[in-house]
């Protein structure tokens, strides 16, 4: 489910970084965190412009990725950029992907039933923005309530993606997913491909930014990221982590809020990696030309630096099937990131963390009812959706099912479980509100069927299990995570600021923190 959670995708930046650790500046209060500032006098923007470039010179010598041209910068104020926010959120071709999907996520249950994502998604990006660099317009946007030493950390991460952007074109390099709804199985399997390819690329440019951003508020010590000991790193992941400074943010559902945070977390973490392994030529040039192509590579990187193949299961001509009575709606990857948070959302995080290494692949598939009425077609209750995973071992398998079963009351009312129907014990037959519910294992496969009638649902089942390849691992292309769709459109809009990345200190300057793009 790649496309949801690029679409969510902010900026961000971890904050703490000091030459002696992470944490609070001495003599800053929490009120003064919040404090808003007046507009920025005519010389404070002055050296704010001024200083772009010395910036810009540090990055292009920290990331080693050259300078081709000066880049544009422009002053703005919070009204425009809210104006800005807005007006890119209506425009977007990702948020009527993201309008879509929205459904999907319900009809698994990562998003309540009575969730409404529009309103929220724009509450939580008017409470969070703080700058961006836009790559259309090739201009760093600075912002004119925000003094201009906070900035400064800032616009190293900003000024990355500007040296991104002249290395590899971020607009075309983004975005690689297909486009549209896939209508027959030729396009479904080219979708499944390249599903989860933006959100790798979202969580390397990401990562990047903030490695330069880290580098950037460490300089006065000398230090780098390459010299951060893992319980740094663990510190860094645990600062994003933290969402007690953001009202939005703290009582968003849990996916929104690791699909958010999943490019600066992970993405930094695979920078590292790479960047230990390789030098900064392979973390940075060398990953934008040769970028990984999964969650599952950027949550093991040790498994992208070796060339791991990446599981990729395939999708059979359904189409047949589901005859005249179904339109196709949606599909894509399962990626690991999205069983990490459905477990985590149904069991708990410990289970979550034993059980998404376990993942092997994921697909699933949504068709809408042709019949149903224009205010039925905005309800999970059209919804028709197949979900096959494959797990490492057996167990594993068996581990999910049960965790997956035990969440089905908690989606449909007039939950009804049909013993009489089921054809053995690998099956489980349930009867709800929304239609029958059939969940059924094989080895270490495990399909889900919800709201196509039992007898459709066995079809479907058996020609999903029987296109699925026995030899070596298929190798992912560049592939569409819902989770991960959320992250990339909130990357769209530039920089947002969780309170939890408020808080870092450049030159002993305590700062605001916003977050960037």
């Amino acid at each position: 489910m790649g496309h949801v959670t690029r679409w969510l995708a902010g900026s961000i930046l971890v904050a703490g970084c000091t030459a002696a650790g992470l944490g609070q500046a001495p003599g800053q209060s929490k009120a003064d965190e919040n404090k808003p500032h007046a507009p920025m006098t005519k010389q404070e923007a002055k050296e704010l412009f001024r200083s772009v470039d010395q910036i810009l010179n540090f990055v292009s010598a920290d990331t080693k990725l050259p300078i081709k041209h000066s880049v544009k910068r422009k002053l703005i104020s919070r009204d425009e950029v809210t104006k800005y926010l807005k007006k890119k959120f209506d425009e977007d071709e990702s948020t009527r992907r993201m309008q879509r999907s929205e459904l999907v996520l319900k009809k698994f249950g990562l998003l309540d039933r009575d969730f409404h994502l529009r309103p929220f998604l724009l509450s939580l990006l008017t409470e969070q923005i703080a700058g961006f660099y836009d790559n259309k317009t090739k201009t760093v946007n600075l912002l004119d309530w925000i003094e201009p030493n906070e900035q400064k950390p800032v616009l190293a991460h900003e000024l990355t993606h500007a040296l991104q952007d002249q290395k590899v074109d971020l607009t075309k390099w983004s975005d690689v997913s297909l486009q549209g709804v896939s209508h027959n199985v030729q396009d479904d399997n080219r979708h499944i491909q390249v599903d989860e390819a933006d959100t790798a690329r979202e969580a390397v440019a990401e990562g990047q930014a903030m490695a330069t951003f880290i580098d950037y508020t460490l300089r006065p010590s000398g230090k780098t990221l390459a010299d951060a000991p893992p319980e740094m790193m663990a510190r860094l992941k645990g600062l994003v982590a933290d969402t007690s400074g953001s009202p939005v943010l703290a009582r968003a559902p849990l996916l929104l809020q690791e699909s958010l945070l999943f490019p600066y977390t992970d993405g930094l973490n695979f920078e590292h990696a790479v960047l230990l392994k390789g030098g900064k030529d392979a973390a940075f040039a060398g990953v934008l030309a040769n970028p990984p192509s999964s969650s599952f590579e950027i949550l093991h990187p040790e498994q992208y630096i070796a060339h791991t193949p990446v599981p990729v299961l395939r999708m059979p001509d359904i189409h047949p099937l589901l005859g005249n009575g179904w339109e196709p709606y949606d599909l894509g990857v399962m990626g690991e990131l999205d069983v990490r948070i459905l477990v985590e959302l149904f069991g708990g995080r410990e289970i979550a963390d034993g059980l998404a290494p376990e993942w092997h692949g994921g697909i699933y598939y949504a068709a809408q009812r042709k019949d149903a009425s224009a205010a039925d077609k905005e309800t999970t209750g059209s919804i028709g959706l197949l979900y096959y995973s494959q797990w490492k071992n057996p167990d594993s398998a068996s581990s999910f099912m049960r965790i997956y079963a035990n969440q089905l009351p908690r989606k449909y009312s007039a939950l009804t479980r049909r013993q009489k129907d089921e054809a053995g014990a690998d099956e489980q037959v349930y009867s709800t509100n929304e239609g029958d519910v059939l969940l059924s294992i094989s080895g270490s496969t495990v399909f889900v069927s919800e709201g196509f009638d039992l007898a459709l649902a066995r079809k479907l089942r058996d020609s999903i299990r029987d296109e699925q390849p026995t030899g070596p691992v298929r190798l992912a292309q560049t592939g569409h995570e819902p989770s991960l769709s959320l992250a990339r459109l909130l990357g769209a809009y530039g920089m947002v600021k969780p309170a939890l990345l408020e808080r870092y200190t450049s030159e002993g300057t305590r700062g605001s923190g916003p977050a960037a793009r």
